[in-house]
C-alpha cells in the first residue's frame, strides 16, 4: 500500500495523486474500506454505511485500466462515492430506505443520477444509512435511526451530538472520511441538516435540476437529491455530473436551458464582493448565545469580503396550514405506491399498506418509535384529488414564493438569503428553491454549524460562488478526531 496520505483529501487532490501514480483507484477503495471497517460497526461506532458494494474493487480496477489505456472520463474517474440507501442501484446492493420491509429488495434499474455517476467513472462504494423512510415514518424518530441500519452517530460527538437527518449516514460517512463524496436526498432539510451538523458542504438543488427517477419518494413536489462533500468545489464537481434532463422525470423538463456545463467555473475568492445578502430575523430566534456569536462572526466575514448585508428582514407569517405537512402526507402514499409497484417480482411489498402490515407483525423490533406518519398517509385517498391537498399545495407555493422568498429577493435586490444550518429549509423546500450550506464553525458544545445560502430557482451557480468565497475566507472545517490505525 502506498505511503502517500489519502486522508480527508478532495476530489481534485485524489485525482492528481492517481494521475501521478502515487496510488490507484483500487488502493484508494481499499483504504476507504479499511476506515469503514474500523469505525462503522453498528452498536460500536458510527453505523454510517449500511452496505458495501461487492463490485467496488472490480469497478476500481476497471477504472485503473481505463485510465492507463484511454485516459480520464472526467474529474470523478476512479473516485469512490457513497449513495444514500433510498436511491436505486441495479447491482448486488439493496435499496431499502432503511426499512426491514425492503431489506431484501434489489432495484430493477439504476436511478438516473446513478447512471450519470457510472458514466462519469465514479465507483459506487456502498449505501449509507438514513432516518427510516427518509424521516417520514414517525413523529419522534431520532435522526439517523433505521430498523435496518441502526443508529448513525455524529463523528464530532458520537452519542452526544445530533447527527442530523435524514441523510445522516451520508453526512457522518463523509465527515469521517469513509469516502470523499456522497449523495443525499432532501424533501425538507435532509441534506442541509446533516451537512451542517457534520461540518460539510451540502447542495439542496432546485427541484427538477436533478432527476427524481429511481429514488424512493416522499413527495413529488419537494424531493430532490444533491451532493454532500467536504468542500464547495467538490460539491460543484458532483453537481456537474448528476444534474440533467431526464425524459422519464417531468420535473427535469423545467431545467432545460438552466443547467450549466460547469458549476466550478464561477468559483473565486472574490465571489462575495458587492453581493447583496439578506438576513431574516426569524431564522435566528432559536439560537443560543454561542450559536449567535458564530452567526454574527459569519456576517462580519461577509462584510469584510465586500458583501452588503441587509439584516432584520421579516417573513410574512404563514396562514393556518401553510407551514404544515399536508402536501407531503397526501403525496407520500401516491408516490410510494407508484414506486413499490415498479419493484421486481421478488419483492412482496407492493404498497404503503403492505409496509404498515409488515411492521405490525414485529412491533418490538420494527416499531420502536411507531409509524404515525405512515398511518396518516395511508388514511388519505392517495389520488391527489382531495380539496385539502389541492388547497394546501396552492397555499404552500403562494406563501413560500410570492409572499416571502420572491418578495424579499426582489424588494432588496438580493443575491441570496442566509440562515443558520437548516433553519430555512422548510420554506425553500415548499418553494422548490435551492440552498447551499457551508461550514461556519463550532459552538460551545462542539456541534458543527453551517451558514446556508438560499436563492431563487436555478440560482445554484451564484449560491456556490457565494459559499466558496465564504469558505475560502474562513476555512472553518476541521476533521473529527477518530481513531484509525496506521497502515502497516
Amino acid at each position: 500500500m502506498s505511503q502517500v496520505s489519502m486522508d480527508q483529501q478532495s476530489i481534485e487532490e485524489l485525482q492528481q495523486s492517481m494521475q501521478k501514480g502515487e496510488f490507484s483507484a483500487v488502493e484508494l477503495t481499499l483504504e476507504y474500506m479499511r476506515k469503514i471497517a474500523e469505525n462503522n460497526q453498528q452498536g460500536a461506532s458510527l453505523a454510517a454505511v449500511i452496505e458495501i458494494n461487492p463490485d467496488a474493487l472490480f469497478l476500481a480496477e476497471a477504472m485503473d485500466r481505463e485510465r492507463h489505456r484511454t485516459g480520464l472520463r472526467g474529474p470523478l474517474h476512479g473516485i469512490p462515492v457513497l449513495i444514500k440507501d433510498n436511491i436505486n442501484t441495479a447491482d448486488a446492493m439493496h435499496t431499502s430506505a432503511g426499512s426491514m420491509a425492503l431489506a431484501k429488495s434489489y432495484a430493477g434499474y439504476d436511478a438516473f443520477l446513478v447512471r450519470k455517476l457510472r458514466a462519469a467513472g465514479a465507483i459506487l462504494l456502498g449505501k449509507t444509512n438514513l432516518t427510516e423512510w427518509a424521516n417520514f415514518m414517525a413523529d419522534h424518530m431520532p435522526n439517523g435511526y433505521s430498523s435496518r441500519g441502526g443508529q448513525t452517530l455524529n463523528p464530532y460527538g458520537p452519542g452526544r451530538l445530533d447527527v442530523g437527518g435524514s441523510s445522516a449516514g451520508s453526512g457522518s460517512a463523509i465527515a469521517a472520511d469513509f469516502a470523499t463524496a456522497a449523495i443525499g436526498t432532501e424533501t425538507s432539510g435532509s441534506i442541509l441538516s446533516p451537512s451542517s451538523q457534520n461540518s460539510l458542504v451540502g447542495i439542496k438543488p432546485t427541484v427538477g435540476l436533478v432527476s427524481r427517477r429511481g429514488i424512493i419518494p416522499i413527495a413529488y413536489s419537494q424531493d430532490t437529491a444533491g451532493p454532500m462533500t467536504r468542500t464547495v468545489r467538490d460539491a460543484a464537481l458532483l453537481l456537474n455530473v448528476i444534474a440533467g434532463v431526464d425524459p422519464d422525470d417531468a420535473a427535469t423538463l423545467t431545467s432545460q436551458g438552466q443547467i450549466l456545463d460547469d458549476y466550478t467555473a464561477g468559483l473565486t475568492p472574490e465571489g462575495l464582493n458587492r453581493a447583496r445578502i439578506g438576513v431574516v430575523k426569524q431564522f435566528f430566534s432559536q439560537l443560543n448565545d454561542s450559536q449567535n456569536q458564530l452567526m454574527q462572526a459569519a456576517f462580519d466575514v461577509l462584510r469584510k469580503q465586500g458583501a452588503i448585508v441587509i439584516e432584520d428582514l421579516e417573513l410574512i407569517d404563514p396562514e393556518e396550514g401553510d407551514a404544515g405537512y399536508e402536501v407531503l402526507i397526501y403525496e407520500f402514499k401516491s408516490a410510494l405506491n407508484a414506486y413499490l409497484k415498479e419493484l421486481p417480482h421478488h419483492v412482496s411489498i407492493r404498497s404503503l399498506q403492505d409496509v404498515i402490515r409488515f411492521n405490525e407483525k414485529d412491533p418490538e423490533r420494527l416499531l420502536k418509535f411507531g409509524q404515525q406518519m405512515l398511518l396518516r398517509a395511508e388514511a388519505t385517498s392517495g389520488t391527489l384529488t382531495d380539496a385539502e391537498y389541492l388547497n394546501a399545495r396552492r397555499r404552500d407555493l403562494h406563501w413560500s414564493r410570492q409572499q416571502n422568498l420572491d418578495r424579499l429577493m426582489a424588494e432588496h435586490s438580493l443575491d441570496a438569503l442566509v440562515s443558520p444550518g437548516y433553519f430555512a429549509s422548510s420554506i425553500a423546500a415548499k418553494a422548490g428553491y435551492p440552498s447551499v450550506t457551508v461550514p461556519a464553525g463550532y459552538d460551545d458544545e462542539g456541534m458543527p454549524w453551517g451558514l446556508t445560502f438560499t436563492g431563487c430557482a436555478f440560482s445554484e451557480a451564484r449560491l456556490l460562488q457565494l459559499a466558496y468565497a465564504y469558505e475560502q475566507a474562513t476555512l472553518h472545517r476541521q476533521a473529527p478526531k477518530l481513531s484509525y490505525r496506521s497502515e502497516n
